[in-house]
């Protein structure tokens, strides 16, 4: 089980989530942010401290929110735009820095 970070985060990223996680899981791409699905430990602290209200426990999410589950897992899994190869699971993302793309999901949004 994971958390997921729903449209709400699209071109606001508050980023108060990234100073809460206690095992660096919250990635930056270019519009929004992304949870690694394999690096969460599910406490939590993410979604208390959303500012943009964005964050859901899976099992939680609404159902116009459905599609950002497999997004997430998605952003760390496949070969986005300008990648030669999946991101995959960094294990962290202080270190990694902002990837400065996203999904095809988001960017297609308006």
């Amino acid at each position: 089980m994971t958390y997921v970070i729903g449209s709400a985060c699209v071109d606001v990223k508050h980023k108060s989530c990234v100073a809460e996680c206690p095992v660096d899981c919250i990635y930056e791409g270019a519009r929004t942010m992304y949870i690694n699905p394999d690096e969460c430990v599910d406490c939590g602290a993410c979604r208390i401290a959303c500012e943009a209200d964005a964050i859901y426990y899976e099992t939680d999410l609404p159902e116009d929110q459905l599609p950002y589950m497999a997004d997430n897992a998605a952003f760390f899994s496949d070969v986005l735009p300008g990648r030669d190869r999946p991101l995959g699971n960094p294990g962290g993302a202080a270190e990694l820095g902002p990837a400065g793309v996203d999904t095809p999901l988001i960017a297609s949004l308006p």
